[in-house]
């Protein structure tokens, strides 16, 4: 049996290694369902202990981290860095974002340009052109 110095609460690791930004953040999710304690849902309470996989789903992105130290206060982020090994499946970026690309000299973008810009895109403060 694992004393009590190895073991702390989930929602309160998930906080203390700057997982989410607050510890209420983590209570959510944990009741929502976004995290997983080897593999199987887990409450705020359940503790954890040195070796538990946590798979966290936050902002459409899944953390799966293993823990090697716990924690139980808040510490900065190279200290909790230290605390978990990232299994975290690497982060897609798109690509082929548009980029607004003007001719080489042609200087700064005349008014006409940009509400042209805005029209195209569809932003911009919605008055009606002239």
């Amino acid at each position: 049996m694992a004393s009590p110095q190895d073991s702390a609460r989930l929602d309160t690791w998930i906080w203390c290694v700057r997982l989410t930004k607050t510890r209420s953040q983590a209570t959510i999710a944990c009741r929502a369902g976004h995290v997983k304690l080897n593999g199987e849902r887990a409450k705020p309470a359940h503790l954890v202990h040195p070796g538990d996989e946590i798979r966290v789903r936050l902002a459409g992105r899944e953390r799966v981290v293993v823990i090697t130290r716990v924690l139980r206060q808040r510490v900065g982020p190279p200290v909790a860095a230290e605390c978990y090994t990232d299994h975290s499946p690497p982060v897609v970026r798109d690509a082929t974002a548009p980029v607004a690309l003007r001719d080489r000299g042609a200087g700064r973008p005349t008014k006409r340009d940009r509400r042209a810009w805005e029209r195209l895109h569809g932003t911009g403060t919605g008055a009606p052109p002239r």
